[in-house]
Order: C-alpha cells, then sequence, then structure tokens
C-alpha cells in the first residue's frame, strides 16, 4: 500500500506540477478532482512536475464522491485552516488520504462540516498570512505521515 494526495480542484498548475514531484519521490498516489484550474497538458505543470510524470500514481475523478466511493475503506485526513486538531496529532497509517482544496478557497464547507473528527490543520501565525502555500502544506503533512511509518522504501 501507499499514502495518498488528494487535490479537490486544484486551481494553479505549479502547485500540482511541484506536488506531483513530491508524490513521484515518495512512492505516494495522487488523485485530482475535477474540476481543475488549468489543462493537463499545461507547459507550467509539465516543467514544475518535470520529468517525473511518468513515475507518479496518478488518478483523475468527477468529483470527491466518486473518489470515496473506489476507495470506501479509506481514512480520510482533510486539510483545513478551520480545524482544531493538528496535523502532527494524528497517527498516521499506511493506505491514509490526505486531502487538500483548492488555493483560493480551500475544501468545500460541507466536506469540512461533514468530517470535523479528521479535519486538521497546521500551526502557524494568522496575524499576516491566511495560510501556507499548497504544495508547502502537502509535503509538510506527507512528511510527517512518513516519518511516522519510518519513510517506507526511501533511503
Amino acid at each position: 500500500m501507499a499514502l495518498h494526495i488528494v487535490l479537490v480542484e486544484p486551481e494553479i498548475p505549479a502547485n500540482t506540477g511541484n506536488i506531483s514531484r513530491t508524490c513521484a519521490a515518495t512512492d505516494t498516489h495522487l488523485h485530482l478532482v475535477r474540476p481543475l484550474g488549468f489543462r493537463t497538458d499545461d507547459a507550467s505543470l509539465k516543467r514544475a512536475g518535470l520529468d517525473y510524470w511518468p513515475s507518479v500514481k496518478l488518478e483523475y475523478h468527477d468529483s470527491f464522491a466518486e473518489l470515496q466511493a473506489k476507495y470506501p475503506e479509506g481514512r480520510y485526513f482533510y486539510a483545513t485552516t478551520k480545524a482544531t486538531k493538528r496535523y502532527s496529532d494524528i497517527e498516521f497509517r499506511d493506505g491514509d488520504f490526505l486531502v487538500f482544496g483548492k488555493e483560493t478557497k480551500g475544501l468545500p464547507v460541507e466536506l469540512l462540516e461533514a468530517n470535523p473528527e479528521t479535519c486538521v490543520r497546521m500551526p502557524m501565525r494568522t496575524d499576516h498570512v491566511r495560510s501556507l502555500n499548497l504544495s508547502n502544506s502537502v509535503a509538510i503533512m506527507l512528511y510527517e505521515a512518513l516519518r511516522q511509518l519510518d519513510f517506507p522504501g526511501m533511503e
């Protein structure tokens, strides 16, 4: 098994490209939930992912519900600035899904309200900044999960 990164309606191709590279380097599955804010043949998407795209375990889904129907046994953790629980408080397991929203709005409110017990945040100062960059947030949370799992298959 492996960990899963889910991007719900990502908008910025460079972020998705950077995340794809992180997924390739960590053998993590990447799930993109439509609609996407860019075309998948976008030059900046390809440039950010460099030549790692063939190594990315990539799936597209027309909705988040479709993804959950395909993986009904998955544990889903929702990254949001609105959570009270920190991502570092979670005991991650192999096969977990780390879910992130679009850059400008985050995850849909309905999704967060339906899953308050698995919403997590990253501690940060909020007096001047609303949120972290999406690709940075994915890397931070993913590497915590990998650390807890003792970096399986990695040197």
